[in-house]
């Protein structure tokens, strides 16, 4: 009997032990830099030992799961000198880690693209990053550092030309990129039409660009998510820093409110050329100015609140007779919550508000619009394990679009004030996503996403015979805008139209080796709003439009699959990817569609559908003096409209025509060269196939007016496009001994002077009577410098 009860004892012994062996606790906590307590984004915290780790989410939080034990527990990031910490985990701990920067801040990897082994197993993919470091050292127009002009360098990114506004990604429009700051959509990313952008690379922290493999938590547009995030401000010293340049400076104060618990970041820059335009007797202006603020307070370890907003305006007038103003406002409140070490919550509030105004003096009246949206969204980070995590959340915006006011600005301008139509909507979503390590080999990121989108009722509504806004006319083969055979007015509260999309998204990588892996992805996604534009580039009187009864949302899916690999120890990478984007309902316009200040614009567009497909190749030096990439990609974008019946043509009769950001190749090449403590010096060379576009392929005479006539659609390009950019910069030695660090950029865009054509118009020689071109270009070559701050 005694023997039985000892064997009872030890085998509960046994098992306890075993148990307590098997027993696993949380590691968590904040990743910070030393030197100012800003939140990093992003950073690896690995195990060797057992070969896992995680990475920090948008506010430094990190949380791992582990067996009870000790380990030695490595924190590195790009620029950051390596962190190296044995821990015992006999129990859940909380721990912050703060980095301190390389001794060489010029030493940092100017692209980061999974350069790190662990990287090679995660799933996500078609995502580039960029420092605000890089972004400062890429040469550039006028001098002047910039978000937009930098990711243009990337694989699959593109734009209309010099001076023109937005980028097309994978071949899609400008309108399908969803641009968010601070969470908080950005409907126009361009200060003066193009050549500048809005973001202040002094307050940004970080830059993240998705192609594809598009998270769930992501949603309301199609090719893109360019998700930026400012700084969080200084909280244990104040920090000054800036720029003067040629056309404009920027000036960044930050600093604690109440040391290492909050802080503060005010930025603002201006454009100040027209200042010099009064002493060559031009009274015309184009300007812009923007401010970025933030403010953020630690109320304990599980509570932090953020502040941010932005604002921004460009003014363009021409003797004051004629007035633009446009600009973006985005305000932002956040709430991050730890309901344990393994769930991190974030609750934000959002206004945002892009306003267009005009005022044409010598016709006598004032022109507004816009778009304001109001956003809820709740989103949380649940850590089950080191091998599966979990992101779900919920979104709601209601919008309100201004399509258009009139209104006279004197008395005796004749000008009658009309408000064209305004339009209501609210789209709603939820979603979940899973981050699942299924072996060493396989891991999968799955996710669904929920969204509802409804026209909410307005005050006139237009009705048709058999639903129908556009008519075809058999006798000219042409299509026409349908007389309404009616008008309707509806309550806010009413619904116009209601849709619902399940947008389900897959990504997996496959590890062949601890250097190299085979990514995948799919994703299918909606997109409830449209920009009305028939340019190849969107300008600021481009207006947003929701779907509704006569507007059907854009649905994509997309397809990739992707080779990469890293050389010789991380110092080379190689990414190989190919893609496949189907499009429907991509809006399309009948001949002669007059968009502005149209208040029946289901009258002028049609359905039709979109496609785009291609290969993305980059190759990245990633450490030593001399780093940057070299990327190409060979892609075909297109779209179609057929007819809506047997017996009509549809658009271009039709047919597929490639669209107005069709790139066949596209090659961009970034090198960045450090010679010293002194001297560092930055590269870049870009080649674009020319941009679609019509010429008149013949002519005939009119009652004595020459009439051109067009093939189809597109059917022809504008020259290719390339130029060869170079800058260096100056740090002078004597920065070592003293708070005030200053260096010189000297710039040169468009070495060579190439006349790239913007457009090409054909008109009528007064002596020679014979028809010529006459190519327009925007820039040739432009040197130009920039002294940088900080102290």
């Amino acid at each position: 009997m005694q023997h039985k009860l000892w064997s009872v004892i030890f085998g509960f012994l046994l098992f306890s032990l075993c148990s307590f062996s098997q027993q696993k606790y949380t590691l968590s906590g904040t990743i910070s830099e030393l030197s100012s307590n800003e939140t990093l984004i992003g950073v690896t915290v690995a195990i060797p030992e057992l070969k896992t780790g995680v990475i920090s989410n948008e506010y430094g939080f990190f949380s791992i799961t582990l067996p009870y034990g000790t380990y030695e527990i490595q924190i590195s990031a790009i620029g950051f000198k390596e962190v190296v910490q044995t821990i015992s985990l006999t129990e859940n701990l909380k721990i912050n880690f703060q980095l301190n920067e390389e001794a060489e801040e010029l030493d940092e990897v100017i692209l980061v693209e999974d350069v790190e082994k662990m990287n090679i197993r995660k799933p996500q993919m078609s995502v580039n990053t960029l420092s605000a470091g890089t972004i400062k050292k890429i040469p550039v127009v006028l001098g002047e550092a910039d978000v937009i002009k930098s990711i243009l360098l990337l694989p699959g990114v593109t734009s209309a030309g010099e001076g023109a506004s937005g980028f097309n990604v994978r071949g899609g429009a400008a309108d399908q990129n969803l641009i968010l700051l601070d969470e908080a959509i950005i409907f126009n990313s361009s200060h003066l039409f193009g050549f500048f952008s809005v973001f202040n690379p002094d307050a940004i922290k970080d830059i993240k660009l998705f192609k594809g493999g598009i998270p769930a938590k992501y949603g309301g547009r199609l090719s893109s998510v360019l998700d930026i995030y400012q700084k969080d401000g200084n909280s244990k010293e104040l920090k000054i820093s800036g720029g003067i340049g040629a056309v404009s400076s920027r000036l960044l104060v930050e600093g604690p409110l109440e040391k290492d618990r909050s802080a503060f970041l005010v930025g603002g820059r201006a454009s100040y050329a027209h200042l010099l335009l009064p002493l060559f007797d031009n009274d015309n202006k184009a300007y812009f100015y923007d401010l970025n603020t933030k403010l953020n307070y630690k109320i304990d370890d599980s509570n932090n609140i953020y502040l941010s907003g932005y604002f921004g305006r460009d003014v363009f007038s021409i003797s004051e007779r004629f007035v633009n103003v446009y600009g973006n406002s985005v305000f932002n409140l956040r709430w991050n919550h730890l309901f344990s070490d393994r769930l991190f919550s974030n609750l934000s509030l959002i206004y945002s508000d892009y306003f267009y105004g005009l005022e044409l003096d010598f016709v006598g009246f004032k022109w507004n619009s816009g778009i304001r949206n109001f956003n809820i969204k709740y989103d949380f980070k649940q850590y089950i394990s080191n091998t599966f995590q979990l992101n779900y959340g919920i979104n709601n915006i209601y919008y309100n679009f201004n399509p258009g006011e009139i209104e006279p600005n004197r008395e005796d301008s004749g000008i009658i004030a009309e408000q064209l139509t305004q339009k209501y909507a609210n789209e709603f979503a939820a979603y979940i996503d899973a981050e699942h390590q299924v072996s060493d080999q396989l891991t999968l990121q799955y996710g669904l996403r929920w969204s509802n989108f409804m026209r909410l009722g307005q005050d006139e509504l237009n009705t048709y015979q058999d639903n129908n806004p556009v008519v075809f006319n058999d006798e000219f083969q042409i299509y026409e805008k349908a007389r309404p055979i009616g008008n309707e007015s509806s309550k806010r509260t009413e619904r116009l139209a209601t849709f619902n999309t399940l947008e389900p998204r897959l990504a997996l990588a496959l590890a062949l080796n601890d250097q190299s892996s085979i990514k995948a992805s799919y994703n299918h996604m909606a997109q409830y709003l449209s920009l009305l534009s028939n340019t190849s580039s969107p300008t600021p009187l481009d207006v947003w439009t929701p779907s509704g009864p006569y507007v059907k949302p854009q649905i994509l899916d997309q397809y990739a699959l992707g080779y990469f690999k890293n050389f010789k120890d991380n110092e080379y990478s190689l990414a190989a990817e190919i893609f496949y984007k189907d499009i429907d309902n991509r809006i399309d316009y009948i001949d002669g569609a007059d968009l502005i200040a149209n208040n029946a614009i289901e009258q002028v567009i049609l359905n039709g559908q979109a496609r785009a497909y291609g290969l993305e190749f980059s190759l990245n030096k990633n450490e030593g003096a001399l780093q940057g990439w070299v990327a190409y990609t060979l892609s075909k974008s297109e779209q179609r409209t057929p007819g809506r019946t047997a017996f009509e043509p549809g658009i271009n009769m039709g047919n597929w025509y490639a669209t107005g950001y069709d790139k066949r190749h596209d090659i961009s090449i970034n090198a960045s060269y450090e010679l010293n403590s002194k001297w560092s010096f930055n590269s870049n060379f870009i080649f674009q196939t020319g941009q679609p576009t019509n010429y008149p392929i013949g002519q005939y005479e009119f009652k004595g007016l020459v009439i051109p006539v067009y093939g189809g659609r597109n059917e022809q390009r504008l020259p290719a496009y390339h130029r060869w950019d170079i800058a260096a910069t100056l740090t002078p030695r004597k920065n070592k001994n003293r708070n005030l660090q200053g260096e010189w950029v000297f710039s040169i865009y468009n070495i060579y002077n190439r006349r790239n054509a913007a457009s090409i118009n054909f008109e009528q020689n007064q002596d020679t009577g014979s028809n010529e071109a006459i190519r327009t270009a925007i820039f040739g070559l432009v040197p130009s410098v920039t002294y940088n701050f900080k102290f």
